[in-house]
């Protein structure tokens, strides 16, 4: 729980930790001494209803990571494939989700998204 004036929500990064995406954020909080909780996706595979709170805001096709090496692998770029089917993938395999997932309150973002970072830092809420 965070303490102080400034008692922010704490904001949680949903990434692999070996991935460059993700360390850059979790250096770009942690730099500016902002309260942050880490879910390795590796290690504890995000939630369905997590998942459902950045897909109803982005899209599910924006958490979708189309260049990443399990999307190629699997052929999934000639498929048609409807939200629902996007989110079941996502769900099983955390090599197709675009990283990082960052959120605060209900606020969400997904890849590298600083303009918006810095505004949760700064208390403003948004962009």
């Amino acid at each position: 729980m965070a303490t102080g004036p400034s008692a922010a929500p704490i904001i949680q990064v949903f990434g692999l930790e070996g991935d460059q995406t993700t360390r850059a954020a979790i250096r770009f909080f942690k730099e500016r001494r902002a309260p942050i909780s880490f879910v390795d996706l590796r290690k504890r595979s995000i939630a369905p209803g997590e998942l459902r709170r950045f897909t109803e805001r982005l899209g599910a096709r924006a958490i979708l990571n189309e260049a990443s090496r399990a999307y190629l692998d699997a052929g999934l770029g000639y498929l048609r494939m409807d939200d629902a089917a996007i989110i079941e993938r996502l769900l099983h395999d955390p090599g197709l989700v675009r990283l990082p997932l960052v959120r605060r309150g209900n606020e969400v973002t997904v890849g590298r998204a600083e303009p918006t970072w810095t505004a949760w830092v700064k208390g403003s809420g948004g962009p």
